[in-house]
């Protein structure tokens, strides 16, 4: 296989990752780091480091303009960030010494997870009596607009949230994805975020976090030009048209058709790390 073929190959597939990350809103590493492993036989250290830098492009891409939108807590977003890029750079560090297998291994039991979360009920959360004095001492309750006006809302638990936020940046570091499903359930489920809020926070966040943890796999030599250039600009154009689309397809049989086509590579990913092929 010639290099511009293995390049235009590449550049398909993370397109394709793009596009179902954004449909589903599980992001492309969770298909990209399958495809470089199981596809393309890349050592998952290197596949890692890729989605990495993937990340960081389409994190910085949308965050923008779901803070121009004014949907984003960005204070609560910053706070939180201490949590993550502190796990993420543990998490990374890991990564380098954990044998390939566990984390692949451990990267097929995510991915089930993040399939599964894919499905959950959006519960909507507004202002209600129930006042955490901590989240008012740092001032993260907030607001957000609707098509009926603002919406205020109240951010509770927030240690809790916190100390999630911990372990989905450990995740992150760990398997070179967002950890979109963990940030979601620590802001939706813990800290009573609304859904839409949760969401454009954890992928304002998704940059900062993969950049803490890529400064650590860029040292120690796990980030290629070659693998990075095809993935980002692939993955770049297919979330841009995958935003385009979510207006017109039917998101609910894009779940389903995506979330057994995860279980697959799940099962492929745990197979092959307790074998020992990866």
């Amino acid at each position: 296989m010639t290099i511009l073929f293995f390049t235009l190959i590449l550049l398909c597939g993370a397109f394709s990752a793009g596009l179902l990350g954004s449909l589903t809103g599980l992001g492309g590493g969770v298909v990209i780091i399958p495809l470089l492993t199981l596809g393309f036989h890349v050592d998952i250290r290197y596949a890692i480091g890729t989605a990495l830098v993937a990340s960081i492009a389409t994190s910085s891409g949308s965050a923008s303009a779901y803070v121009k939108e004014g949907i984003t807590n960005i204070r609560l977003g910053m706070f939180l960030e201490i949590a993550t890029t502190t796990g993420a750079v543990v998490g990374a560090l890991i990564a380098v010494y954990m044998p390939t297998n566990v984390v692949a291994i451990i990267f097929g039991l995510v991915l089930i997870f993040s399939s599964l979360m894919s499905f959950r009920k959006k519960t909507l959360y507004t202002e209600d009596s129930a006042k955490s004095k901590l989240a008012a001492q740092l001032r993260l309750n907030n607001s957000y607009p609707t098509a009926e006006g603002a919406v205020n809302y109240q951010v509770h638990h927030v240690p809790g949230g916190y100390f999630m936020m911990t372990f989905a940046g450990v995740m992150s570091g760990l398997l070179g994805i967002g950890s979109g499903a963990l940030k979601v359930l620590a802001m939706d489920n813990i800290m009573r975020i609304p859904f839409k809020v949760s969401t454009t926070t954890s992928n304002f966040m998704i940059g900062v976090t993969a950049a803490a943890s890529a400064v650590v796999y860029l040292q120690r030599g796990y980030i290629s030009p070659g693998l990075c250039m095809p993935v980002v600009l692939g993955v770049l154009a297919g979330a841009f048209a995958g935003s385009r689309l979510l207006t017109r397809a039917n998101v609910k049989w894009l779940r389903i058709v995506f979330s057994v086509v995860i279980g697959f590579l799940a099962v492929q990913m745990i197979y092959n790390g307790i074998t020992g092929k990866l």
